[in-house]
């Protein structure tokens, strides 16, 4: 048996399957033409027996379903629908706190607050310097003009307090 044998029988078996398929087809759309026709006046006949009974029935369920919708869906469209607003709108429309609250302008604030800080803890502290300068000055005045006293030691005036109240020798 050849290779074109067994091919010609194969062809051959598929035609005859397929005008069997056909006839088979053709048989089947005699008989649902009718069919249909009967059913499509049938059909025609409940609707408009029907379509007053479908309204009466259909109204109130629509009512519900608009309530329904409109207590529980329509909050959550509404707050998605605001949400997506703020995602959309641009950044350069922020009025009043937001624009405040913008990190850059936190930013310059923070720095300008350093900033002050730390002159003021400067000035502070030249201040303190020079109040503390000019009172070792005016003691260390007050002592040398000062002559010792009964009951004092040479080395008692020579030792003198600061304005911090420590004790302070001459030559340590």
């Amino acid at each position: 048996m050849s290779l074109n044998d067994k091919t010609n029988r194969t062809t051959e078996t598929a035609v005859a399957l397929g005008a069997r398929a056909k006839d088979r087809a053709r048989d089947a759309a005699a008989q649902a033409i009718p069919a249909g026709k009967r059913a499509g006046t049938t059909a025609a006949q409940g609707v408009r027996q029907g379509v007053q009974g479908a309204r009466e029935w259909a109204a109130p369920r629509i009512e519900d379903a608009a309530d329904a919708v409109e207590t529980t869906v329509a909050p959550k469209v509404s707050s998605a629908l605001r949400s997506t607003a703020e995602q959309v709108r641009p950044d350069g429309s922020k009025t009043g706190v937001r624009r405040l609250l913008s990190w850059r302008w936190m930013l310059g604030v923070g720095a300008a607050l350093a900033a002050a800080g730390a002159g003021a803890a400067v000035a502070m502290r030249r201040r303190y310097a020079s109040a503390t300068a000019e009172a070792k000055n005016a003691t260390e005045l007050a002592e040398e003009d000062r002559p010792a006293q009964d009951g004092e030691q040479a080395s008692d005036v020579a030792s003198r307090s600061d304005v911090n109240g420590r004790v302070i020798t001459p030559g340590t």
